[in-house]
């Protein structure tokens, strides 16, 4: 399932600029970053726990939000995009 992972941390203080930069690596673990604080993650169920949890231990839900939206299938039809921005393709062959 493709997952969008959007969240604003509150960075003014020393501590919330350090947890936007783990809520970031928790994100650019399991999927690619699409804008400065939007992810899309292709993830199966026990990976979005996965993702939850840990996102959910990182953020201090009085001071941060964190979402997440389940695109559902066919994608193709359901996300439009425009501009400058490469994506990477989950469904794809893989070449290395």
């Amino acid at each position: 399932m493709l997952i969008i992972v959007t969240y604003d941390v509150s960075t003014e203080t020393r501590e919330g600029r350090r947890r936007l930069r783990r809520v970031a690596k928790v994100c650019e673990s399991m999927g690619q970053r699409v804008q400065k604080s939007v992810f899309e993650c292709q993830v199966n169920d026990m990976q979005f726990e996965q993702l939850e949890r840990s996102l959910l231990a990182e953020i201090n839900e009085t001071e941060d939000n964190l979402r997440f939206y389940r695109i559902t299938e066919p994608t193709e039809i359901r996300v439009k995009q425009f501009g400058n921005f490469r994506s990477v393709d989950f469904e794809g062959p893989l070449v290395i």
